[in-house]
């Protein structure tokens, strides 16, 4: 999975560039509007609960002990971990736009900051409540949920490095990654619900919530996107049009099935809910 921005300039004359180029856009567009409906989904069921209730309002939302009374910490690191996560994923697909970050340098880098930071703060956040509170999906879904935070630390400490460096390719290419990394939440809920539509759930114990497919995409949630990621840019410095062939048809797969697993909770879990 690739975005539209590209670290690599294309060959106007290389009909396989342009088709690896293609496959990234139309993932991005896939994975921007997907996004940006999840991000209406929070604010549109969390904002007004925490606008009128406070804290408790929390206890009435989806979430699994989404307020515990005596547990003001815990409370209050959920209500900043919905409230940055609609900041983050708004703001996310606006930085890797190539449009915007040419035309409005200020905003881009007034976005990446503050993507960055809420990042790192959701991060630690997110930590805090899965070792307070737990996860559902036992012990798998600790230790994936705890690695991916580490994973955004780390790749958001590594794209500012290279900014400041001004190593602007190399930049780019940890940016992509830490949108990666900090999508793994929405990667996990299309995900789940792509194999619900296309499996109905094989390897899902839907009262536990755990199972081999559970298991598996907790970590999956992170290292499919990543390693897609990967396996694009090793294509973009292909010189060989065979291996950009390949890899835009991989890409162009992996557009439809986000898009199916976007309608899919989209109709299935994010808007029955409003």
């Amino acid at each position: 999975m690739t975005t539209v921005t590209s670290d690599m300039s294309v060959q106007p004359g290389r009909w396989p560039d342009r088709l690896l180029q293609f496959s990234g856009v139309l993932w991005f567009f896939c994975a921007a509007i997907g996004q940006w409906i999840f991000a209406y989904y929070v604010a549109a069921l969390y904002i007004p609960l925490l606008a009128r209730k406070g804290l408790p309002g929390l206890g009435d939302s989806h979430l699994p002990d989404g307020y515990i009374p005596g547990d003001a910490l815990g409370n209050l690191a959920i209500a900043i971990h919905v409230v940055i996560a609609v900041i983050i994923i708004s703001g996310g697909p606006l930085q890797l736009i190539p449009q915007i970050r040419n035309r409005f340098p200020g905003f881009h880098r007034l976005v990446g900051r503050t993507y960055m930071i809420t990042a790192v703060i959701t991060s630690a956040a997110g930590l805090y409540l899965v070792w307070t509170r737990g996860v559902v999906g036992g012990q798998a879904g600790h230790i994936a949920i705890s690695l991916d935070a580490i994973l955004i630390i780390s790749f958001a400490a590594i794209a500012v490095r290279f900014a400041i460096a001004r190593k602007i390719d190399q930049h780019r290419r940890w940016a992509m990654r830490l949108f990666m990394v900090v999508s793994a939440v929405w990667f996990f809920r299309i995900g789940m619900m792509f194999w619900f539509m296309a499996t109905g759930g094989v390897g899902i114990d839907t009262e536990t919530f755990t199972g081999p497919f559970i298991t598996f995409w907790y970590f999956g949630q992170m290292f499919v996107p990543l390693i897609i990621l990967e396996i694009y840019f090793r294509a973009q410095d292909q010189s060989g049009g065979a291996p950009k062939l390949a890899v835009a048809l991989l890409v162009t797969l992996a557009a439809g099935a986000t898009a199916i697993g976007i309608f899919a909770a989209t109709m299935g879990m994010w808007f029955p809910r409003l």
